[in-house]
């Protein structure tokens, strides 16, 4: 996975973290859970706060909150 793939990434911090509220989230601690996920291969420096937000949305409409 890489930075941009937004929808994959958030159904995999969907099973990885089920019991954390998406909306809660600090970009920090999601850039890091991100960076911890099975299968994510991308540079951290690329991330950006824009695709923080990305990540976050999807996650928060995968998650049903």
């Amino acid at each position: 996975m890489k930075w941009t793939d937004t929808q994959d990434i958030a159904m995999a911090l969907t099973d990885k973290h089920p019991e954390i509220d998406p909306q809660l989230v600090r970009f920090t601690d999601l850039h890091r859970w991100v960076m911890e996920l099975d299968g994510f291969d991308d540079d951290p420096n690329r991330s950006s706060e824009k695709i923080l937000e990305a990540i976050q949305a999807a996650w928060i409409e995968d998650a049903d909150y």
